[in-house]
Order: C-alpha cells, then sequence, then structure tokens
C-alpha cells in the first residue's frame, strides 16, 4: 500500500487571519495594504486575498467607531454635541 505525502499546511489567507486588537493596529495595517495594493506589483492571486483582507480591517474600524460613537451618545444624553477646538 502506497500511502500519499503530506501535504504541506497551507498559509492562511490574507483575509482569514485574526483581527488585529486594537483600532490603531488595524489602521496601521489597512494602511500598509493599501500601499501595497496601490504598488500595482502584487500577483493576481495575492490581490484578490489583499482585497478582502482590506475589506475585513475596514468593517473592524468601522465596528469600533460605531461603538465609540454610541458611547459618546450615552455620555452626552443621547444628542451628539459640536466639537470644538479648545
Amino acid at each position: 500500500m502506497s500511502e500519499t505525502p503530506a501535504k504541506p499546511a497551507a498559509k492562511k489567507a490574507p483575509a482569514e487571519r485574526p483581527l488585529p486588537a486594537t483600532y490603531e493596529s488595524a489602521v496601521e495595517e489597512l494602511e500598509q495594504l493599501v500601499a501595497r495594493l496601490e504598488s500595482g506589483q502584487l500577483p493576481l492571486e495575492e490581490l484578490l486575498g489583499a482585497y478582502r483582507r482590506g475589506a475585513a480591517l475596514l468593517a473592524f474600524c468601522r465596528e469600533r467607531l460605531q461603538a465609540v460613537e454610541d458611547q459618546v451618545k450615552v455620555l452626552d444624553e443621547g444628542a451628539i454635541k459640536p466639537w470644538t477646538a479648545s
């Protein structure tokens, strides 16, 4: 009986990696990803994965921003007050 050789462990696609722990980390990764996408140097196979990762990071950032906005609304008794620089 011949056994088939084990396949090497597949590298996780960029979109499948866990999201960063913080908003700031997500923004930093997103900025780096956008620079790579805009460079036009990504092979086609990586382009779609990078786009998906970017979409996931963007959704994460939007969710974090919405959560902070919701907290501010609670602190300001439900009304968003205009911000003024001091």
